[in-house]
Parts: C-alpha cells; structure tokens; sequence
C-alpha cells in the first residue's frame, strides 16, 4: 500500500514526492524499495502488487523497475485501507486464483529481515488454514498512545498464531501502561496474510456496498474497459478502514507477535529510532553546525543551519520551507497543512 502523502514528515514529504519514495535510512535505499527488498526471500518481483494513488504511478516505475506495469494499481482517489486491498485481492484472484496475499505498507522499516521473514513465514502458514485472518502484532516496548493495540488469547493457538480476542482503539497513557503489564496486547502494525478469496468473502459480508463496486471491477480488469470502470466505481465506494470494517467484526483472526526491529516512521520524532545520536543525543545531517545544543532533530540541505543553545527541537530545512517545532508538538505539523489548505498556498503542499 503506496498511496499516502505522509503529511507529518512534511516538508520533506509533499503531495509529489510523498514520505514511501523518500530515503531515511544511510543506505540510501527509500522506504517503498526497502519494503519489496525485505520480501524478496518469500515473493517473485513478478508477483509484487503496488497500490497508489494513479499520480505516483511514475515514481513507482522509476523506484522499482522490476514490477510489471499491470501490477501497479492505480487508485482514482483515497478510499482508505478496505477498498485498496479489496482491489488488490480483486486484481490477485484473477490472475493467480487463490493466491495467498501479504499485505503491508510501504512506508515502515524493519532492522531485522530475517526475523520479519520467518514471522512472515509462520503468518502464511496459519493463514493457508481454512478462511483465516491473519495479522502480525508488535510487541510493545514502552506505552503508545498513538498505535491501536490488539489483544490475543495466548492459550489458544495454532502453530506460530494466537487467536485473537479483539482490537482495542489507541488507548490513553494509564490505559497503555495497563496494556504493557499485562502482557498480552500488541501494537497493530497494519500488516495482513490472508488468502485473496478469504478477504474478498468478509468484505462481502461486513462490506457489500465496497464488494458490489469491487466485482464490478474485477470483471473488467484486463479489458478495455478497466480504466473507465475503475474511474467511475472506485470513487464511489464507502470509504473505509480495514480494521473498523471487518477486523473488528470478523471471526477467524490470528496473530503472530513480531520481534523485528518495526518502527511506523509516523513523525519526525522516529528520525531519533532510526538513526544513532551523536554526543548530544542529537540527529544532525546536512551543512549544520551547532553550539551547546542537545536532543534535536536538524535536518540540513545546502544552506547553513547554525544552531546555538537549542533544546528538544525538529528542524528541517528544504528548497522552499523550513519547519521548526517543538519534539512535543510534531504530531502537529498536520495542522500546518491545514493552515497551507484553507489559505490556498498549494505550492507548499
């Protein structure tokens, strides 16, 4: 799933140039490159889908050359998680039939790729198992208030899968700190296994308006007629998140804790997982130079950034903007393209 503009790392990441194209790592490798590479041991290139929004269709090509064009699936507009992966399990059955389908976004990173494999590996054997859900669940290492959390029965369980008891929304501090004692939540990583037929059947029952545009689709693809249905369907369906619109009401769901080294890169404050601090517990890349400053976030382009006595702050200079916040306050920076919205400064955006 490639189709977000990955607003809270603005003003690196913009509606042309959204945060899955981007490189945060050193490897200089981006995020949608590192997501198919970390795959590559279990899934053909050939057999990698991309959904995304149709104006990214050329980063697409230009960052991973090796899928083929078909498999690049352009949604019309967002219609939230449910209709692109009912898409992508529609265009899947009819070309593989009952393929099994690994879900997962393009824009996290993973430190352990061996680790996340064999976890992969125990994922899709518990979801070839009748008309299992199955998804992966991170276990927590301090109380997130912005994940939601998902509760699994440990005496029940298949293989490397729990079953699960049910999701929970993002919980407030006291309610997270309970979560993490108690030992059996984890974070929801968004990240799904599923046979195709097994998905498209509970988005039949918990979805039917999403199913009835998504079938009308499905029979047009290959055609050519597909472009003209998917352009007058897909704008039309109910815009929905999978896990509201069937996790939390379907039966049959597993979960296998993952141990890898998972980080949703949601902000600018994950810079500071990623990357090693230097002596002052700082980030800083680019021309920076900086003087009894401590624990900031400064990314640097061409310009000179000089930083003097600065504390707990996210700097990012860029051709045309610069943010500055307080690290507290980085899950604002939505609200500054709101602000950029409702004032018509599209060129920022």
């Amino acid at each position: 799933m490639a189709g977000g503009r990955g607003e809270r790392f603005w003003p690196k990441s913009r509606k042309n140039l959204p945060k899955q194209f981007l490189s945060l790592t050193d490897d200089g490798r981006t995020m949608i490159q590192l997501t198919v590479d970390r795959i590559k041991p279990l899934v053909d290139i050939k057999d990698v889908y991309v959904a995304t929004n149709k104006n990214y269709m050329a980063l697409v090509q230009e960052q991973l050359p090796g899928i083929p064009k078909e498999n690049i699936i352009c949604e019309p507009i967002g219609r939230n998680t449910a209709p692109c992966i009912g898409l992508g399990a529609a265009h899947i059955q009819k070309k593989d039939g009952d393929a099994l389908m690994i879900v997962l976004p393009s824009d996290h990173l993973i430190k352990n790729n061996e680790a996340f494999v064999q976890t992969l590996k125990g994922a899709l054997e518990a979801a070839q198992k009748g008309q299992n859900l199955v998804t992966i669940g991170i276990k927590p290492n301090y109380p997130e208030t912005g994940y939601g959390y998902i509760k699994y029965n440990s005496q029940k369980k298949d293989g490397a899968a729990y079953e699960v008891d049910r999701f929970v929304e993002k919980p407030n501090l006291e309610k997270a700190k309970e979560y993490l004692a108690e030992g059996s939540y984890l974070w929801n990583s968004g990240m799904f296994i599923w046979k195709a037929s097994t998905i498209l059947s509970n988005i039949k029952e918990f979805l039917p308006q999403i199913f009835e545009g998504l079938t009308k689709i499905q029979g047009s693809i290959g055609s050519a007629d597909y472009n003209k249905t998917l352009e007058s369907v897909f704008p039309e369906l109910q815009s929905e998140s999978i896990d509201f619109g069937v996790m939390e009401k379907a039966k049959n769901i597993f979960i296998l804790p993952g141990d890898f080294g998972w980080d949703d890169v949601g902000s600018w404050l994950a810079v500071g997982r990623i990357k090693s601090p230097d002596q002052t517990n700082s980030i800083v890349n680019g021309n920076v130079v900086t003087v009894n400053c401590s624990d900031n976030i400064i990314q640097g382009s061409n310009k000179l950034i000089a930083a003097v006595g600065l504390k707990n702050l996210v700097i990012v200079d860029t051709d045309d903007a610069i943010l500055i916040c307080n690290k507290e306050n980085s899950g604002e920076i939505k609200k500054v393209l709101e602000k950029l919205r409702a004032d018509k400064r599209e060129e920022y955006l």
